[in-house]
Order: C-alpha cells, then sequence, then structure tokens
C-alpha cells in the first residue's frame, strides 16, 4: 500500500510521460494485462489510456488491472490513469 507521500511522488514522476498502452472496445483481456505486466517489469511506472469505445471508466480499467498484475493505483485524471508495481528483480524507483 502507498502513503500519500509516496503516490504524490509517483504523481511528479507521471507528470511528464506518455501513455504507452491503451485499452479499447475489447476491455482488459488478456493482450492487454501481459502488455501492462510486460511494461510494469520493465518501466515499474505506466501510463494507460481508455479509448472512447471502451466499455469500461478509467476508473474501473484501473481496478481491474490493477487487480490483475497485482499493481497499485496511483492517479486515476479522465481517461487516463497511472500504476505502479515495484520490481524485484531491478528496483528503479526509490520511493520517500
Amino acid at each position: 500500500m502507498l502513503t500519500s507521500k509516496q503516490r504524490s511522488y509517483l504523481r511528479s514522476l507521471a507528470n511528464n510521460t506518455e501513455s504507452i498502452i491503451q485499452i479499447g472496445k475489447n476491455g482488459v483481456d488478456e493482450s492487454v494485462i501481459k502488455q501492462v505486466d510486460e511494461a510494469l517489469t520493465a518501466r515499474e511506472l505506466i501510463k494507460i489510456s481508455t479509448l472512447k469505445n471502451c466499455p469500461l471508466t478509467s476508473k474501473e480499467a484501473c481496478e481491474d488491472v490493477c487487480a490483475k498484475v497485482n499493481a497499485e493505483e496511483v492517479q486515476v485524471i479522465g481517461s487516463r490513469f497511472v500504476i505502479y508495481k515495484e520490481s524485484k528483480d531491478n528496483p528503479l524507483i526509490k520511493l520517500p
């Protein structure tokens, strides 16, 4: 579980990053989960966009993805959300 200070720090890091994964009309399917898991392993902190034709809201998609990949929700704004998962092999982000 992230503290508010850690969440704030991660939000500041995610501020300048672009969305690297988009969730479309198929919602959160196996291919999306695989992409998210690989991206989290490589980066630890990623931003995801939900497209207009996505059957889920951004909050619902975020909760679904976080539950399936065991990640932490950092922020949900509009059609984008940021998630974090600490890498056990190669930690890149040092939390305060």
